[in-house]
């Protein structure tokens, strides 16, 4: 027989059923991670393949992640090398590299952070592109394949990155695109994949180049386009030339608009997975307080570009200095970390 409740009983379910969903809605604001670190260093010495550990390439040390951990850092971006992780198209994994990987996959859920595990080619493989005869998109593929079905059941993953920067591949990038989330999503339907675009994934050029990656078909609906900017003269991040005396601190705002305006138009979810600035520049230091500012109200995240002991004096590293005084740059990162109150990865419209 079925029972039915009381008006007051039923009302009491009602109210804790909706702080149960409130409550939720809560925990998920929270868990949206606004500000994160690139954590560089196994990507190290592109043209030395594959490369000598802790000569040519580095991991972080064993404690690395706490210390950012500490300061409230749970998102890394990490770059990885595709000839690294497999020393011949079609391969098996190297097993020194890969061990390497999972090491530092497992100290970052060992600390309660995540990665977003970058392949950091450019849309190429020993210097040729993806897409033509020498790599054909088949081995992507199976690299891919290969990376998902080993890690998908680690705890430290977060989300795969599936190529960094790819430029001089208009005409092949989207159709590998689309064959890496397909190869992914083959062993891992959970996950976020990063989607990068043409032309070094510019934000300022980004409509221009990437109206095809519309196109994508991702079944678990789990796509996060994610776009690079820098404040020089070209956009690079090299910083070769002073500031013009001009300089506009809305500069960040101007060269990320196109981008979360193509984001709008089309309904999508974005990442700016790289942006830095040198530490010597209070011009440079006000035009990312801006540009942080901007994202934070679009809810769109940021993986600063670069954390990682082995930098030396590069002069875009966040790492604090030997005397332990933290960068003028993370003074301004650490303003907007937790904070936005975002419940999911924008933009909203």
């Amino acid at each position: 027989m079925i029972r039915t409740r009381s008006a007051s009983k039923r009302s009491k379910g009602i109210l804790l059923g909706l702080a149960l969903v409130l409550g939720s809605a809560t925990s998920e604001a929270e868990n949206i991670d606004l500000v994160g670190l690139n954590i560089g260093g196994a990507a190290f010495a592109g043209n030395v393949i594959p490369g000598k550990f802790k000569t040519n390439y580095f991991f972080p040390a064993p404690d690395y992640l706490s210390t950012w951990r500490e300061k409230g850092i749970k998102t890394i971006r990490f770059p990885i090398m595709w000839e690294r992780l497999q020393h011949e198209l079609n391969g098996e994994l190297n097993e020194e590299y890969a061990q390497l990987i999972e090491q530092t996959l497992q100290q970052a859920a060992d600390n309660d952070m995540r990665v977003i595990l970058d392949i950091h080619n450019y849309a190429r493989y020993k210097k040729q592109i993806i897409g033509t005869d020498a790599v054909p998109i088949s081995a992507y593929q199976d690299m891919l394949e290969r990376i998902a079905k080993r890690w998908k059941d680690q705890d430290g993953l977060y989300a795969y990155d599936i190529m960094n920067e790819p430029h001089g591949a208009d005409e092949y990038w989207p159709a590998a695109a689309q064959a890496g989330i397909d190869a992914i999503r083959k062993y891992d339907k959970e996950r976020p994949l990063f989607i990068e675009g043409n032309f070094w994934s510019s934000s300022f050029r980004w409509p221009k180049f990437n109206d095809p990656l519309l196109q994508l078909k991702d079944p678990s609906d789990k796509l996060i386009f994610s776009a690079h900017l820098y404040l020089d003269k070209h956009g690079s991040g090299q910083y070769k030339e002073p500031l013009e005396d001009n300089f506009d601190t809305m500069l960040g705002v101007k060269r990320v608009k196109p981008f979360i305006d193509w984001l709008i138009k089309h309904d999508k979810q974005g990442h700016i997975g790289e942006f830095g600035i040198p530490a010597d520049e209070p011009r440079l230091l006000e035009a990312m307080d801006n540009l942080l500012a901007y994202l934070q109200e679009h809810c769109v995240p940021m993986t600063y570009w670069a954390a990682g002991s082995a930098w030396g004096k590069y002069k875009l590293s966040i790492e604090p200095a030997k005397d332990g005084k933290n960068r003028p740059q993370w003074e301004i990162l650490n303003k907007y970390i937790g904070k936005g109150d975002c419940s999911r990865i924008g933009p909203g419209s």
